[in-house]
Formats: C-alpha cells, sequence, structure tokens
C-alpha cells in the first residue's frame, strides 16, 4: 500500500492498535518514502479516543515526535445518531483533522459545524457579522430604517425582534470591529460623526423615501451630532433593549 501511495502520490490511511504500534508503522511506512498519512489510532470508545488525540497531538507538538505528527482521523459512527453526533463533537473538539459519520442528517450537521466553527475562531477577536444595509422581511423604500453595531449577538438579537413585530425594516449594521453599543460609543468607534458617514456612503440615501434613522436607545445622546452631520435627516431614539422593537416598531407604524 505504501508503494501505491508514493506512485499516486496520494494520503495514506494508517490504522494500529494502540500508539505504540502506530508510530511504529508510521516511521515503517516514511522509510518507503510516504510523508502524507492520515492516521487512525483504533480508539473504540469515547474515551480512548480523548485520550489517544490527546497524547497524538501533544506528543507531536510539546515534544516534537515525528512518528505521531500527522492528520487524525476518528471512526465515530455509533448505533445511537444522538451518541453519535457527540462522539463526533469530541472529535472536533479534541484534535480530529476528519471525521467519519454514519448519516448526515441537518440537525447534525448543523450542530456539528456551528462547533467547529466556533471552535477554529480566536476568542480574543469579538465576533462579527459584515457590514452592510439587512433588508429585514420585504423591506420597501417606506420601510423603517435602523442602525446598530455589527457585534454578532447584537445583530442576530436586534434582527430577531425586528422579525418578530412583523413589520419589514432596513438595518443598518455599521462595522465596530465587533463591539457592541455600548462598548462601541465607548471606544469613539459609535459617534454620531461616524454614523453619518456610514449612512452617506453606503446608499441608502437613494434606496429609502423618508429620512428618519433610529437609533439604540443607550445612545440617544448621540441624537443630535447625528442630525448636525445628517443634513434633511431626522433621528428618532429607539428603545434600549431590543425586545421592546416589536411593539415600538408596530407602533410607528401605525
Amino acid at each position: 500500500m505504501a508503494e501505491i501511495a508514493k506512485a499516486a502520490k496520494a494520503a495514506l490511511g494508517v490504522k494500529a492498535d494502540g500508539l505504540e504500534a502506530l508510530s511504529s508503522l508510521t516511521e515503517k511506512i516514511k522509510s518507503f518514502g510516504v510523508e502524507d498519512m492520515l492516521i487512525d489510532s483504533g480508539a473504540g470508545s469515547a474515551k480512548e479516543m480523548l485520550e489517544y488525540n490527546t497524547f497524538i497531538r501533544r506528543a507531536a507538538i510539546k515534544k516534537n515526535f515525528k512518528p505521531l505528527g500527522y492528520p487524525v482521523i476518528n471512526f465515530a459512527q455509533r448505533s445511537d445518531a444522538l451518541f453519535e453526533s457527540l462522539v463526533a463533537g469530541l472529535g472536533i473538539a479534541k484534535y480530529a483533522s476528519t471525521i467519519v459519520i454514519s448519516s448526515a442528517e441537518k440537525w447534525k450537521n448543523l450542530a456539528l459545524f456551528t462547533l467547529r466553527q466556533n471552535v477554529y475562531t480566536d476568542p480574543q477577536v469579538p465576533m462579527q457579522v459584515e457590514q452592510k444595509i439587512y433588508k429585514i422581511g420585504e423591506a420597501t423604500p417606506d420601510s423603517p430604517l435602523l442602525i446598530t453595531t455589527n457585534f454578532s449577538l447584537t445583530y442576530f438579537i436586534v434582527s430577531g425582534e425586528v422579525e418578530n413585530s412583523k413589520v419589514p425594516a432596513h438595518l443598518a449594521i455599521m462595522d465596530c470591529e465587533g463591539l457592541s453599543v455600548l462598548t462601541a460609543w465607548a471606544a469613539g468607534k459609535f459617534t454620531g460623526s461616524k454614523i453619518a458617514n456610514f449612512i452617506k456612503e453606503s446608499g441608502i440615501e437613494n434606496e429609502v423615501n423618508h429620512r428618519e434613522l433610529i437609533i439604540p436607545g443607550y445612545v440617544a445622546i448621540l441624537s443630535g451630532a447625528i442630525e448636525d452631520k445628517l443634513e434633511g435627516w431626522k433621528v428618532t431614539v429607539g428603545p434600549r433593549e431590543a425586545n421592546a422593537l416589536p411593539t415600538f416598531l408596530r407602533s410607528a407604524a401605525a
């Protein structure tokens, strides 16, 4: 198999029972000139998978142990679909490069992909969404325009409450490096002049028939500064908490 993999320039899956046998086998295969390997420790239980994966990763990185310095493949197939997804999640969190599961239901994929995305993010960088004008529902040129920061949690909470209101709206998400409203305001990233510049550069003036901007209630102090910078615009102070948005928007639309 090593000769075939070398000739085809293909990755070779390598399995052995136990880490000692596995490291010996990878050394032997490497002597045939095969560098691209995917290793399987033969772990049976979830406990063994955790132990073997952790040992492999620590040996390769901390001890610079070359025979175990290869991507790990785990086989998470189980008779119970929920337990299988838990085992697969364990592999994602603990160093598996490839995980094999028996089926790919949507609920299982959603859980595993969400876990993978959040494991491989930098905890020192706030999660954020793209700066742009989002349409919530069937927004028209007459729909209200709201603004907030691009902190992902803020976006999902605000957009969710706007959807719950059943009032179509334009939601302007401004890049504040992933900071929440109050944090961005305190850091000087969500100010009257910056908000005004964003609105001008976004092109929203050509997409709405009105000139009214709804800002978060926590930064009501910015309303005057925004109106000074946005000639002809009216700034309305929205509620302080997102859960008050449905009532606020329905009242404004009545």
